[in-house]
């Protein structure tokens, strides 16, 4: 038994087509002309976008003040791979979310109701579907904002691009601020002990000793002297400074060797204090603006004829499936 199927070349599928062209021509029309209404229905949006380059910049005061022993990166450099996926990821934080839903009234805007039960919801899926942020080829990162107002998609990714440093920055800042108080603390206990023991080598002063060593060398020789000399008197009041000497020389002696190593480390402590204090109290820019957003003059989605060529060249495909299958033999 033969059988005569459909030639699989030029004039094989020709003479299908032929058989079949006024379904082919009617359901590809029909396409062509729902696709072109379909597409005038979708609301035109205007793209609008931020281009940042992060910094390498976390600790200002390593970055600006001198410090021969901590290289930090210059803070005029642009961050590499690792500071972009940091910058995108402050980018989607929540802080940044709520803040321009909250500004821009996006709920209003996206015209949600407020009483439905899935409202934030379709808000965040408005937000996601409209408000994108990845990574150029060039380790830039590149916010990009589609809205039905073009005004508003640029203030959005200009809006955003602002908060980036207000978020990094208030998270940098809070730990700077609990590194003061840590500091600070320790600051002004070191300072009190100095002071406390400055006081106490100032009462043993008064009691006469003055340079330890120095004194019990010349004092033991004049009182031999005064021994020797048979000169009583002198030798009992050198004798009692002697006693002085003895009484109070160790603990002059622990001061003195105390007090110069506690000024050294509040030397050292005073520069991590001064430090900590610019952390603290003083914000830089954490990005670097390539390009700030423009309202677009003319809308970039949709694009028409793209969903009409798509839509009407993939039904035209789908409708010949379809008859191959029902007529699969002449």
């Amino acid at each position: 038994m033969t059988e005569s199927n459909y030639d699989i070349n030029s004039k094989g599928v020709l003479s299908f087509m032929g058989k079949w062209k006024i379904v082919l021509l009617t359901t590809t029309l029909l396409a062509l002309i729902c696709s072109l209404v379909f597409s005038f229905f979708i609301d035109d949006k205007y793209e609008s976008s931020v281009i940042l380059f992060p910094s390498t910049t976390t600790s200002i005061s390593r970055a600006l003040l001198n410090d021969e022993n901590y290289k930090e990166k210059d803070f005029l450099e642009f961050g590499e791979e690792e500071e972009a996926e940091q910058m995108i990821q402050i980018l989607r934080s929540d802080v940044i979310r709520q803040h321009i839903m909250e500004k821009f009234d996006l709920m209003n805007h996206y015209k949600i109701d407020p009483e439905s039960e899935f409202r934030l919801t379709q808000l965040n899926r408005e937000y996601d579907n409209n408000i994108d942020f990845y990574r150029t080829k060039y380790r830039a990162v590149k916010i990009e904002v589609l809205d039905r107002d073009a005004k508003y998609a640029a203030d959005i990714a200009n809006e955003i691009a602002r908060m980036f440093d207000e978020v990094r920055n208030r998270m940098l800042n809070k730990v700077a601020v609990q590194a003061l108080g840590i500091v600070e603390a320790q600051y002004k206990q070191l300072t009190s002990e100095i002071s406390r023991m400055e006081d106490t080598l100032n009462m043993i002063r008064s009691k006469g000793v003055q340079d330890y060593e120095t004194q019990v060398e010349v004092l033991s020789d004049q009182y031999g002297a005064a021994v020797v000399s048979n000169n009583d008197k002198a030798a009992r009041i050198l004798q009692n400074k002697l006693d002085t000497l003895s009484k109070f020389g160790g603990k002059y002696l622990s001061l003195v060797q105390q007090l110069e190593y506690e000024r050294e480390k509040l030397s050292d402590l005073r520069k991590i204090y001064a430090e900590a204090k610019v952390n603290a109290q003083s914000t830089i820019d954490q990005k670097f603006v390539v390009n700030e957003a423009k309202e677009a003059e003319k809308p970039s989605y949709p694009v028409r004829w793209l969903i009409v060529s798509v839509s009407t060249l993939a039904t035209f495909l789908f409708t010949m499936i379809i008859l191959i299958i029902i007529d699969p033999r002449q």
